[in-house]
């Protein structure tokens, strides 16, 4: 069974749509491989006030979400 053809969205070539393809369902693989790595080249490191502020946050949202399933209604 063939399967389905596609038209990309970015460079508007035909290619075929297969399971497991990465990316968008209307994007051909070599423009989704382009944007996988623009955005890894894009995702630099973290510096430590980045790191420790994205701890905190955590920190508060599971602290939120405990209160809300554990907490007693009287």
């Amino acid at each position: 069974m063939p399967w389905p053809k596609k038209i990309c969205a970015l460079c508007e070539e035909e290619f075929e749509l297969k399971p497991d393809k990465p990316g968008f369902a209307n994007h051909c693989p070599a423009c989704t491989a382009f944007e996988m790595e623009e955005a890894a080249a894009n995702k630099g490191p973290k510096d430590a006030d980045q790191v420790r502020y994205e701890a905190e946050v955590n920190e508060a949202r599971r602290a939120s979400i405990k209160n809300l399933l554990y907490r007693k209604d009287s």
